[in-house]
């Protein structure tokens, strides 16, 4: 076999995984970052605990999903950035469908809550992301015309925000995510992870429901304005 046909072979077998509604609909699950329970994930997915255990038995053998186990129950994640970035990149391909009927107002709100800011893996994204993503672009510490780059002053203000930028094994400074919602690139990548961290740690943002939807706190609203010259406006 030619070095081109196990590319192929192996291609096919990659996409060959993400080719099922149920698998599909867990790794997108998996976007937030946080370890799942398979039972978690079959009422997410609304499949019988036995069908999802076969599903993430292939999911953990394609290199796609790690697994590790807490006490008696089985918890999975997505294996690394890389794979997230794949799963991100493959769902901002799809186009944009007729927008579903909420049922009822929890789900209403929780929609409306993910649109306004949410994590996507270990990033920012929503209105949150693209405010940031703007700001940073205008102020001039971020490169868009060539594909996502810090700029040199960029990098000098991550350094006074005291923003570590450890490099991360093949994964980029920065790169561009597809926003789903907004249908506009954030920022992700090291940096996006990083900024996202801060915020999370710093008190900026705090984790709201069971899904990704993060909201900003008053402090947040400060860091942001002095920081950046994000304004409360700029995030409803």
């Amino acid at each position: 076999m030619t070095t081109r046909d196990h590319r192929a072979a192996a291609l096919a077998r990659l996409a060959a995984l993400f080719a099922d509604e149920t698998r599909a609909a867990c790794l997108l699950a998996l976007l937030d970052g946080r370890a799942w329970t398979a039972g978690e994930l079959a009422r997410h997915a609304g499949v019988a605990p036995s069908t999802l255990s076969e599903h993430l038995g292939r999911l953990v053998a394609g290199g796609l999903l790690t697994e590790e186990r807490q006490g008696r129950h089985r918890c999975v994640r997505l294996a690394d950035a890389r794979t997230a970035q794949l799963v991100e990149d493959l769902a901002g391909q799809v186009p944009p469908g007729p927008a579903a009927r909420p049922r009822g107002l929890r789900e209403s709100s929780a929609g409306s809550a993910m649109a306004r800011g949410r994590t996507c893996y270990d990033h920012l994204a929503g209105r949150l992301g693209i405010a940031v993503t703007d700001a940073l672009t205008r102020r001039g510490l971020l490169r868009q015309d060539t594909g996502f780059a810090l700029t040199e002053a960029g990098l000098a203000w991550f350094a006074s925000a005291g923003i570590g930028l450890a490099p991360h094994g093949r994964r980029p400074l920065a790169r561009a995510c597809l926003d789903w919602t907004e249908r506009r690139p954030h920022l992700a990548g090291v940096a996006g992870a990083a900024l996202c961290r801060h915020a999370l740690d710093g008190g900026w943002c705090v984790r709201i429901g069971s899904e990704r939807a993060v909201k900003v706190t008053a402090a947040g609203e400060r860091a942001l304005s002095a920081l950046l010259g994000v304004e409360p406006a700029d995030l409803c």
